[in-house]
């Protein structure tokens, strides 16, 4: 009777870090593990263009002898730049140019996620729905996004041009709700504005970017509320004896 208790007990406790184990994994659109593809393989080169070359060796003179390996970031983002998302070749450039082991190299890659380890639209969507964004309605962004472009996230449309990506803060709180589309920043949206945005991209014109309520940047809406007379002068405040 004891060994079965023992037995019982040993086996709750099993379960209980069970549980534990396999609770929900936090998804991404991500790849961090590299499978071979038609479209991203060793097989297929990458070279960086001319005038691209000039930009790797500006970026090398920065960092001195025994130090280029800092580098590396930077021409990760040179070479995503000019192909558009990151290859496995393209990785296997820089860790030659830096002279290192690839997997040196795919550390940096799959470990930050501006980093796209799979091909990416002309336009990459980045919707940001952490706390501030999601009090101002970044579903609604979101779900606008989604039915304008008929494809969820972490999917890219048939034509290759629009790729959508939800994404932790992108540091713009105050501007909430907001959207990063490649290197710009549209902030204070609505949905209006969003399908706005989206059918300009569709027709490859690029809408202003920044503030879509009428701020010029992150000042308060309105009239300020503190800070909104002359500064007292010296000695203001003081007790008299000092």
């Amino acid at each position: 009777m004891l060994s079965n208790c023992a037995g019982k007990t040993l086996a709750a406790v099993r379960g209980s870090l069970r549980a534990i184990a396999t609770s929900s994994v936090q998804r991404s659109d991500n790849l961090f593990v590299h499978r071979d593809t038609p479209e991203d393989n060793p097989g297929i080169p990458f070279e960086f263009t001319a005038e691209n070359k000039k930009r790797v060796d500006a970026i090398l003179s920065i960092y001195p002898e025994g130090h280029k390996r800092g580098a590396m970031i930077p021409l990760l983002d040179l070479a995503q730049r000019q192909y558009g998302w990151l290859p496995i070749s393209a990785m296997h450039k820089v860790a030659e140019i830096l002279g290192l082991p690839n997997m040196r190299v795919y550390e940096v890659a799959t470990f930050y996620t501006m980093f796209m380890r799979k091909p990416t639209g002309k336009y990459h969507i980045q919707v940001c729905t952490t706390t501030p964004c999601w009090l101002r309605g970044s579903d609604e962004i979101l779900d606008t996004c989604k039915k304008q472009l008929g494809i969820g996230v972490g999917e890219t449309t048939k034509d290759k041009k629009f790729t959508i990506s939800e994404v932790e803060c992108l540091g713009a709180c105050v501007n909430a709700p907001m959207v990063s589309v490649n290197d710009d920043y549209y902030e204070d949206l609505t949905a209006k504005d969003m399908q706005e945005i989206l059918n300009d991209l569709k027709a490859d014109k690029i809408s202003p970017p920044g503030p879509r309520n009428g701020r010029f940047a992150s000042e308060p809406k309105g009239k300020p509320t503190s800070l909104c007379e002359e500064p007292k002068g010296p000695g203001f405040g003081l007790q008299a004896g000092l």
